[in-house]
């Protein structure tokens, strides 16, 4: 066990986050996402217990957003809806930027199939166990300015 490491974050996943470089992609999908397929040999990290939310806190808690684009976090696009509709749980995710990268808060959408495409180029994807649809994201790292590490 470490101090300030939020218990959901595995050695695996930690790995992961440290070796993703500036501007890599990290897709956070539910439990319905084609992941292993889209992934084509990059790490998939399954986090079966826990909701989009739970895993995208524990994760946003030492991943970086990246500052360089104007929407570091895109969301998958509800099919057959307005590009505004967002689920419960992508305004859950919505309100989570809020607090934790208020500058950063606003998430770009994808299409389905746009979304699937740029999880092919995703650094790693990260399944999680929610249930509800649409609970897949895209996270873009970005850097930490001006701390040794």
């Amino acid at each position: 066990m470490l101090k300030n490491i939020h218990p959901i974050l595995s050695g695996e996943l930690l790995n992961v986050l440290r070796t993703m470089g500036h501007g890599d992609d990290l897709a956070l999908v539910d439990r319905n996402f084609p992941a292993t397929s889209l992934a084509a040999g990059r790490p998939v990290i399954r986090l079966d217990g826990n909701t989009a939310l739970e895993a995208a806190e524990a994760i946003l808690s030492v991943l970086p957003l990246d500052s360089f684009v104007e929407r570091p976090v895109r969301r998958m696009e509800v099919v057959g809806e307005a590009v505004s509709t967002l689920p419960e749980v992508q305004q859950e995710m919505a309100e989570l930027l809020k607090t934790v990268e208020p500058e950063r808060a606003e998430m770009a959408s994808l299409e389905r199939f746009a979304f699937y495409e740029a999880t092919r180029q995703a650094f790693a994807v990260v399944v999680t166990g929610e249930a509800r649809g649409y609970g897949c994201f895209l996270l873009k790292k970005g850097v930490i300015f001006g701390e040794a590490g």
